[in-house]
């Protein structure tokens, strides 16, 4: 038998070289973000609404007439904001954390790292996808607390900016979380010791100058504290705290947190052995 002439030999095809940013790819991984949580939306976009109404059947209707008015506004117009803040924040970090951990879990985490996507272009898609889910449920749990309060819109830039700016931001927590965890056990501790009190702590249900020292000096050092507030900002045109500090601060934390991530995801972080 005669060997196949040089030319006619079968050459394996060459793997794609993506020039820049690997838009299929981008695309593709924050595609099935979005698709993952919406297969299962009575979990991720009803329960939070469920959750947000009965905090204001607690909160509002069961104290009604008890509650006087926060700084001249009534007291539904002031929480509802930050209820709904808070299922951004709780729900853009589930989701990107979620994933991370669930794929180690099922031994699929190599699914995100053999492919041809860039730190870069996996960190967008993950933050990118945890965002969607946050701003849907916020929008969601908005137009469920409309009935029980006419809430107005003050600033809608304000709304926007801090809503998406939160989304993003504890999405790129749950990336770093999801990345850290060994266990569903290292997640619970990240959730209660750390995501849970930080909102609480933020002035969401309260003035948080209306604290006794130290923890009224210590919430401004609270990063949730100018996400809420500037949110609810949006919505009646009062902040508690400086605006512009909240403004610098969300985008400085924007930037920090994506460095992080990239890092992470560069070296390789409880990724590779």
């Amino acid at each position: 038998m005669k060997d196949m002439p040089a030319a006619a030999a079968v050459i394996p095809p060459q793997p794609r070289d993506y020039h820049g940013f690997n838009w299929a790819g981008f695309v593709t991984l924050y595609t099935r973000e979005v698709r993952r949580f919406w297969k299962v939306g009575l979990q991720t976009l009803a329960a939070p609404v469920v959750t947000a109404l009965l905090y204001m059947m607690v909160f509002v209707v069961a104290v009604r007439g008890a509650s006087p008015p926060v700084d001249g506004t009534p007291f539904a117009v002031f929480v509802a904001p930050g209820l709904i803040m808070m299922q951004i924040l709780n729900n853009a970090f589930a989701n990107s954390s979620s994933s991370l951990l669930q794929a180690k879990f099922n031994g699929l985490i190599g699914d995100f790292m053999t492919p041809p996507l860039a730190p870069l272009e996996q960190v967008l898609a993950f933050s990118l996808g945890a965002a969607t889910r946050g701003v849907a449920v916020g929008a969601v749990t908005l137009a469920a607390i409309l009935p029980f309060t006419a809430l107005p819109v003050a600033h809608v830039w304000a709304v926007v900016y801090f809503g998406v700016s939160a989304a993003l931001i504890l999405g790129m927590v749950g990336i770093m979380a999801g990345l850290w965890a060994e266990k569903f056990d290292h997640m619970a501790v990240v959730t209660n010791f750390v995501i849970m009190p930080l909102t609480f702590l933020s002035g969401t249900f309260y003035l948080v100058d209306r604290l006794p020292e130290p923890f009224r000096s210590a919430s401004h050092y609270n990063p949730f504290f100018y996400l809420i507030d500037g949110f609810r900002y949006g919505f009646i045109g009062h902040a508690e705290g400086s605006l512009m500090a909240g403004v610098g601060m969300t985008a400085g934390l924007v930037i920090a947190m994506a460095f992080t991530c990239l890092w992470m995801f560069e070296s390789g972080y409880k990724l590779k052995s």
